[in-house]
């Protein structure tokens, strides 16, 4: 992409995610954060020094800020409906952190909202067209490589968790839905919707028991796509941190281990020989990964039209799912996903 004029932007959270979310930002050269507003005052004054921003008294005030095109929010997910529709409302282009909001009907209104004013709306999650490894992974499934694909296997979880107190948000059934499956288990999602395509239903159970909070401890999902493939997500954030992803086909598996940050992941394939000692080999993913490609795709879309990718449309079709497990696991009956389209 060529690098056009630097669009001017406000930001609200620019500490914890927010301040690698301003690092990648920077790391663009396409962006330039003219005015933040945090309740934090050190990660302000932090923006201020590192960004040249100019500290807001609010979010109200900072959305006055003359001169800006978008807003990138990085808050807590319980805020990200309210602030991104109230910045569309003024006509600004919003870049919204995942997971996209907390309720059903908070998604349908910021559906409705972007249609009606028209604005750029992109979403934190992972860029997959732009990563080495997501795109190695698809290449191989396009393919045929691993025969038909029986099902696969996807667990997310981390000990964060057990640091939620009475109070905060990520403990309140209203705000964080699903627990671990709201806060981690929707870039999976993203990710299994990029290989596999959309999700139609899913079943679900979930355990609440484990810790303090009101919210999901535990949740195993079953997943059913429109192409008839089903497999299995499970997100605890009760535990110590793991992430790995299974493929298992007819002709080979796929067995993904992410360890913890500085610690890499490894991938390894298996071909299937019926009644022989089957051999793990590594997986070496090709290409390069860009890990600013969802905030160089966002600044495309305003700057020359088109949807970004991720676009809100995306982090509403993760959202969707966690909303019908939810349901599937407080009903026990299997429940359909809400088609955005």
């Amino acid at each position: 992409m060529r690098r056009g004029k630097i669009m001017n932007v406000a930001m609200v959270g620019v500490g914890g995610f927010g301040a690698y979310r301003r690092a990648r930002m920077r790391e663009t050269g396409l962006f330039r954060i003219v005015a933040a507003y945090d309740i934090n005052k050190t990660a302000l004054e932090k923006c201020r020094e590192e960004d040249g921003a100019k500290p807001a008294d609010s979010y109200e005030a900072l959305l006055k800020t003359p001169g800006i095109e978008a807003v990138f929010i990085s808050t807590g997910a319980k805020f990200h409906a309210s602030q991104a529709m109230a910045a569309m409302r003024r006509g600004l282009h919003v870049f919204i952190e995942k997971p996209l909001c907390a309720t059903q009907r908070e998604m349908r209104e910021l559906i409705s909202l972007q249609k009606k004013t028209g604005v750029v709306a992109g979403c934190g999650h992972a860029d997959h067209a732009h990563d080495a490894a997501s795109l190695t992974i698809k290449r191989m499934i396009d393919r045929g490589d691993f025969g038909k694909i029986a099902t696969f296997e996807k667990t997310t979880a981390h000990s964060g968790g057990l640091r939620i107190k009475p109070g905060d948000w990520r403990g309140d059934p209203r705000k964080n839905p699903g627990g671990m499956l709201f806060q981690c288990g929707v870039h999976g999602i993203h990710e299994l919707m990029f290989y596999f395509g959309p999700i139609s239903a899913v079943q679900c159970a979930m355990r609440y028991d484990v810790h303090t909070t009101l919210t999901a401890d535990v949740a195993h999902c079953i997943l059913e796509f429109d192409s008839g493939l089903v497999g299995t997500l499970s997100a605890y954030h009760v535990t110590p941190y793991r992430h790995t992803f299974n493929i298992y086909g007819t002709r080979m598996n796929l067995y993904v281990d992410a360890r913890f940050f500085d610690e890499g992941t490894r991938y390894l394939v298996q071909p299937c020989r019926s009644n022989e000692k089957e051999e793990q080999r590594p997986l070496r993913p090709s290409g390069r990964t860009d890990v600013c490609g969802n905030i160089r795709s966002f600044y495309n879309a305003v700057r020359n039209g088109g949807e970004p990718y991720p676009s809100l449309k995306d982090g509403a079709r993760a959202v969707a799912v966690v909303f019908a497990a939810e349901e599937a696991a407080k009903t026990g009956r299997k429940v359909k996903v809400a088609k955005i389209t």
